[in-house]
């Protein structure tokens, strides 16, 4: 699309051509002059027309999938990394978008923590899937985009990956272990076993929280951090509050307290959105 913009310079006027993006690919919305691409599965994003500088650039975020959370008093899972880019310019071409899974929780053995949530890729920027939450026997948290929280047996979280997100929660006491990290902040900023906050993008909505941890020795049910954390279990509840992260946010997993039979929770999916200006 096309236009021309009015410039005055010291020598009278001029007309400078405008000239905006436009692109196909997503689900595509608009909110004023601004058009938006948002990714929740594969694809691709094409541009036809590369705008200029008078059209404006292009604004990006890529959210990759969450954590997965443990079994058994466990930590929460850490929200998927979230790169966010402003200001880039891109050339006309077909670029393709990888929208990361959550992280599986761990099975009902005991033994195993939840998995990685897998990474997200767009325009040439990857965000690092989420860590793992802990598992009681399993202690240590799973490094990621945002960190996965520690388990009471061992005061190890997970690290968060630095410009993506932040590390996952320590235990303070037994039976309290650490919420995941998010991307605005690490896990137990708020409280204990709570998870980490997300981030407030350019649409509004905010992305990639903590899971809540699953914490045998608290009264109070620990939450996920905002941005699709998923909510943990306390000691008055086993198994019940526990929530996966929230799809298409990069929310890490609410942990469990008790497996009774139960597998840990899912961190949700990942998202990648694409902003430009399209008109004037």
């Amino acid at each position: 699309m096309t236009g021309f913009g009015y410039n005055v310079n010291g020598f009278g006027a001029d007309y400078t051509r405008v000239e905006y993006y436009e692109a196909t690919g997503g689900t595509i919305t608009t909110d004023g002059d601004y058009k938006y691409h948002t990714f929740t599965g594969s694809g691709t994003f094409t541009i036809s027309v590369a705008g200029n500088s008078a059209g404006g650039t292009i604004d990006y975020m890529v959210t990759a999938g969450g954590g997965g959370s443990g079994i058994d008093n466990s930590g929460g899972g850490g929200a998927g990394g979230m790169v966010r880019v402003t200001g880039a310019t891109k050339s006309a071409a077909a670029y393709s978008i990888v929208i990361g899974a959550g992280g599986a929780g761990a099975i009902n053995d005991d033994s195993g923590t939840g998995s990685q949530g897998a990474n997200s890729t767009g325009l040439g920027s990857t965000a690092t899937g989420g860590g793992h939450g802990s598992n009681w026997n399993s202690g240590a948290g799973g490094d990621g985009g945002s960190g996965g929280g520690s388990a009471f047996s061992n005061n190890n979280p997970g690290d968060g990956v630095s410009g993506q997100g932040n590390d996952g929660g320590t235990a303070a006491n037994d039976g309290q272990p650490g919420g995941g990290g998010g991307a605005g902040e690490a896990g137990n900023t708020d409280r204990q076993s709570d998870g980490g906050d997300g981030v407030e993008w350019l649409d509004g909505t905010f992305y990639a929280g903590g899971g809540g941890a699953g914490a045998e020795g608290l009264a109070y049910t620990p939450s996920g951090g905002d941005g699709g954390g998923g909510t943990g279990t306390n000691a008055r509840d086993t198994y019940g509050s526990s929530t996966d992260g929230t799809a298409n946010t990069g929310g890490g997993a609410g942990g469990v307290r008790l497996n009774r039979g139960n597998n840990g929770r899912s961190g949700g999916s990942g998202i990648v959105i694409i902003r430009y200006k399209y008109q004037n």
